[in-house]
């Protein structure tokens, strides 16, 4: 169900690129894109493995250890449970923001909805002030032969070229705990500056615990 967005000074826009179409698909059950500009194919339809895909393969054992202690403390249903609500939670919270980032708007009634827009206000408020110049909003990245991957915002946060993303917690986060993010984001730079040669060196996490 959508809305019209809050009393809001309207987010600048900037279409400075064009950014490819993709295609989502699970190979192994893990995710894949297939990459297509408007002008060529990239490397015949192959499938690049998700930013998100490598990290995961790569985890240390440690994290792997952690996860899988986690999971038999709550058991096997009960952490499946806890991992599906908050992805769910996690969708909306990014469907709510990329309404406002769109200037479209977006109001989700169902339960997780309702818990979802307190969360998304709040990185709006807390947030995207710096927000200055927005080029894409669930974009498509890719880095030729190597991998790809959606960002939920790229453009000049605080005055520098960003890319943003959007997190959700069930409950909020160490710095240390949350390096992943950061090597997504790098990835994400990485991939943005080799193909439309920008100097993309600021990463910005904007995350909200359930809480508030």
């Amino acid at each position: 169900m959508a809305a019209m967005r809050e009393d809001r000074a309207p987010v600048k826009w900037n279409k400075r690129f064009v950014y490819p179409k993709s295609q989502r698909s699970l190979i192994q059950g893990k995710r894949h894109y297939a990459i297509q500009s408007n002008t060529h194919s990239l490397v015949r339809q192959t499938k690049l493995p998700s930013v998100t895909t490598i990290i995961s393969a790569t985890q240390s054992e440690e994290k792997r250890q952690s996860l899988a202690n986690w999971k038999a403390r709550l058991g096997d249903q009960a952490a499946d449970r806890v991992r599906d609500i908050a992805a769910m939670r996690g969708t909306a919270m990014h469907t709510y923001l990329e309404g406002y980032v769109r200037g479209t708007g977006h109001k989700d009634l169902t339960s997780i909805g309702r818990e979802a827009e307190p969360m998304a206000k709040r990185i709006i408020e807390s947030g995207l002030g710096d927000l200055e110049e927005v080029w894409g909003s669930e974009v498509t990245l890719y880095y030729p032969m190597l991998y790809a991957g959606a960002t939920d915002v790229v453009g000049i946060y605080n005055g520098r070229e960003s890319i943003i993303d959007f997190k959700q917690t069930n409950k909020p986060k160490q710095r240390e705990w949350i390096s992943d993010y950061f090597v997504q984001l790098g990835a994400y730079a990485m991939a943005h500056n080799y193909v439309y040669g920008t100097k993309i060196q600021s990463g910005i996490i904007l995350m909200c615990s359930k809480d508030g």
